[in-house]
């Protein structure tokens, strides 16, 4: 173990016992950009130890969560890629005995054209855009026990039959591309879970995890917009129980939204709407020692992207106490800051809660 992550180790053990005698809870959101072009190339990346493999498992090291949300991770069928992940962070001083992985909307294959380019069996073409069944997946690492006889996945959910669905249109103002398309197309790019965890110091947790498209790459019809908004509505729609009874306590939703609520392209009415939801706490995290409205961005897109916004988010209901919070995010010369730039352009977002 590295010497500043054996540091950051012992900051987060002082962290959880200082809250009422309450066990403090940290829970993570990290799109840790780890997909690649192929399937089995990740596990092969995580054989070698790969720097980039490397550097994302250090930096989930020194910040340490008890339970993270994972995006951008290759999914395999028999969770192989995740397993050997795991065995990376153990090394590293982080443990997650349990873990969940179901297979994603990216890449899984239609027989429609879905992005209207005219053409079939495309990345676009695929539920969520991938070249590969699974790429670009996510994942749930915890250190407690999930409750897998209680976990609800929504990823099958047909975005039609979403309340309220703005869904796309031609010039014409029908169905884009195809009422054809829309009778097949999933709501989700990647997935959207509520998975239950027993922890010790709050009893069951849900986490409600998602990674939502980018509100980009499409055109007038503004497919990807809507769909963005729409998967980030889902939320709002769930928790005021659009698809069954939702729990009312003890829950997190943790996440890539891929919106900034002030600079995003896209419809930032959706994530303004989520983070000022009454059931739910927005901690604002920030980089240690920044200031300023940057202080709280979470991704940096170089040129000719969008540069620095917020996109990925923690934020509990509103029944737990928020003891802190931030942004792993050291700054040049600090310990960590090469992991942090070499692991994503995405930084992981931390909340330690106490119950």
């Amino acid at each position: 173990m590295r010497p500043y992550v054996l540091i950051a180790a012992l900051v987060w053990a002082a962290v959880h016992a200082c809250a009422a005698g309450a066990e403090n809870l940290r829970i993570a959101t990290f799109n840790a950009e780890l997909s690649r072009t192929g399937p089995g190339l990740l596990l092969r990346d995580i054989e070698r130890r790969d720097d980039q493999v490397m550097a994302a498992a250090r930096v989930i090291a020194a910040t340490n969560p008890d339970i993270l949300a994972l995006q951008g991770f290759d999914w395999d069928h028999d969770g192989v890629a995740l397993a050997a992940f795991a065995g990376l962070l153990a090394e590293e001083g982080a443990d997650y005995p349990h873990r969940f992985a179901e297979r994603p909307n990216s890449g899984l294959a239609t027989d429609m054209d879905l992005d209207g380019d005219g053409r079939r069996g495309g990345a676009g073409d695929a539920q969520g855009y991938g070249e590969f069944a699974g790429q670009g997946g996510m994942a749930v690492l915890s250190r407690f026990p999930i409750a897998s006889d209680g976990i609800r996945d929504f990823t099958a959910l047909l975005w039609r039959d979403l309340p309220g669905a703005i869904l796309p249109e031609n010039a014409e103002g029908g169905p884009f591309p195809s009422a054809g398309a829309l009778d097949v197309q999933r709501l989700s790019t990647n997935a959207h879970w509520v998975v239950p965890i027993d922890t010790p110091g709050a009893g069951r947790v849900h986490l409600m995890t998602f990674h939502a498209s980018p509100p980009v790459f499409d055109g007038p019809e503004d497919r990807n917009g809507r769909r963005n908004h729409d998967e980030i509505a889902f939320w709002r729609l769930y928790l005021d129980g659009a698809f069954g009874p939702a729990p009312k306590a003890r829950f997190v939703i943790a996440g890539d939204a891929n919106l900034d609520s002030q600079d995003s392209d896209g419809r930032r009415e959706a994530i303004r709407a989520l983070l000022s939801d009454p059931q739910l706490t927005d901690p604002q995290p920030r980089r240690t020692g920044a200031a300023g409205p940057g202080a709280g961005d979470t991704v940096d897109w170089p040129a000719p992207g969008p540069g620095r916004l917020r996109v990925d988010y923690v934020l509990p209901s509103t029944d737990w106490e928020v003891v802190g919070s931030g942004i792993f995010w050291p700054a040049v010369g600090e310990p960590g800051h090469d992991d942090a730039i070499t692991a994503s352009r995405h930084r992981l977002v931390w909340v330690d809660l106490a119950p």
